[in-house]
């Protein structure tokens, strides 16, 4: 009965020492995966202070950028600010131009006789300008032409001259 407790030791022995065995080699191979783990940490740490420093540039490139374009979203805002009082400006011009207009219409329908009265009288002055310019290089007129001033005269006699005169007044 001894050798079967020598026999039973030597067994829990040989399994201890194959135990140790596994374990070691599993132990070693977990060494190398955690090396391999810390290269790769290392690695990822010195690129994550790349990315790091990128960001801040770029963080501060667009801080700059949203600075820039605050500036001329005012200056913008201000050169609006004028086209609409170019605006409200040319709307004022407009308003009066028209008030000069209705103004002077509403002037003219008041004043058409007496308009009426001033082309007619023109007129008159023009085709007697007209006849004494002919008269002056004719010495004589013809009978025709004799006639035709005699009827002038005539239609010129014939104006309402008094309706002319109490407009005037």
């Amino acid at each position: 009965m001894e050798i079967i407790l020598y026999v039973s030791a030597a067994v829990a022995a040989i399994a201890f020492l194959v135990l140790v065995i596994f374990l070691t080699k599993v132990l070693t191979s977990l060494q190398t995966t955690l090396d391999s783990v810390a290269r790769t940490l290392t690695g990822l740490e010195s690129q994550m202070q790349g990315i790091t420093l990128e960001t801040t540039q770029l963080l501060h490139k667009t801080n700059t950028l949203a600075e820039d374009l605050q500036h001329k979203s005012e200056n913008l805002n201000s050169v609006v600010d004028a086209v609409k009082d170019v605006g409200t400006s040319i709307s004022s011009f407009n308003s009066s131009v028209q008030k000069v207009s209705n103004k002077v219409q509403a002037e003219i329908d008041n004043n058409q006789e007496r308009i009426s009265q001033i082309v007619q009288w023109s007129n008159v002055a023009l085709e007697i300008r007209d006849k004494w310019k002919a008269r002056s290089k004719q010495a004589a007129p013809t009978p025709a032409e004799r006639a035709e001033l005699e009827r002038i005269a005539l239609e010129t006699d014939d104006l309402p001259k008094k309706r002319f005169l109490r407009s005037r007044s």
